[in-house]
């Protein structure tokens, strides 16, 4: 008992914890200076992707008022702008891994009932196509995945789906470029899907085409709902 808390000391000295927002050592995760900056997604926000709204009688945003999608709906943390966007690059390109269990644990906080409302039975990370997870070294989908998986208990298989074409990224292309860029790009691993609600995990929701390709392959192949999660999404008016 004695070594483990002398370990965890030198632990805490060597990676203590940090703000995830502006990287000051702070035990909480979010600083009082960064927790008034940061938008929660609240009500109004659209019946479908879960992008706020302006009006509480406007039931979808902008872009599924426009648009037809293959899931039945998710939810977000935050509006992706600053200081979200810096959190999630650096948790994204730089290896701050530790972020995943906030953002897990605000995930689980703030949607738990409604989880349990979409009778979730497996949980999905969006795939990385083997060359980009070579060069990263890791899937930021997976990591919160997992620690998703734990919170909830319910199982997580980052190996039903794959990524089969190393596709552009999608924040470089158009919607109509986004939807295009992503065909044939994911397959299974497996002939079907033995859950009937699954819940879809990635970093980032824009246009929903990721997420919508996924939810399209897993229904194809027996699943009847899909939903989403993710760290941030963008404005929905």
């Amino acid at each position: 008992m004695k070594i483990t808390k002398i370990l965890n000391f030198l632990l805490e000295l060597l990676y203590p914890e940090v703000c995830v927002f502006c990287g000051r050592v702070y035990k909480m995760h979010i600083c009082t200076q960064c927790k008034n900056k940061v938008v929660y997604i609240e009500q109004p926000r659209c019946m479908v992707c879960g992008k706020p709204v302006r009006y509480e009688e406007t039931e979808k945003c902008r872009d599924c008022s426009r648009n037809l999608h293959h899931y039945e709906s998710g939810r977000s943390l935050w509006l992706h702008k600053f200081p979200v966007n810096c959190s999630v690059y650096q948790f994204k390109y730089h290896n701050r891994r530790r972020f995943a269990k906030f953002y897990a644990q605000e995930l689980y906080r703030l949607y738990h009932e409604e989880l349990k409302r979409w009778k979730i039975e497996i949980i999905i990370p969006v795939p990385l196509h083997k060359k980009r997870r070579k060069k990263r070294g890791y899937n930021q989908a997976e990591i919160l995945a997992k620690e998703l998986s734990k919170l909830l208990n319910l199982p997580m298989n980052q190996k039903l789906v794959k990524r089969v074409r190393n596709t552009s990224p999608q924040k470089q292309l158009s919607t109509k470029q986004r939807k295009h860029n992503l065909n044939n790009a994911f397959a299974m691993n497996t002939h079907s899907v033995a859950a009937r609600s699954v819940l879809v995990v990635d970093d980032i929701y824009t246009t929903g085409s990721t997420i919508d390709h996924i939810a399209l392959l897993l229904k194809e192949h027996g699943a009847e709902k899909v939903h989403f999660l993710t760290i941030s999404i963008g404005q929905g008016f």
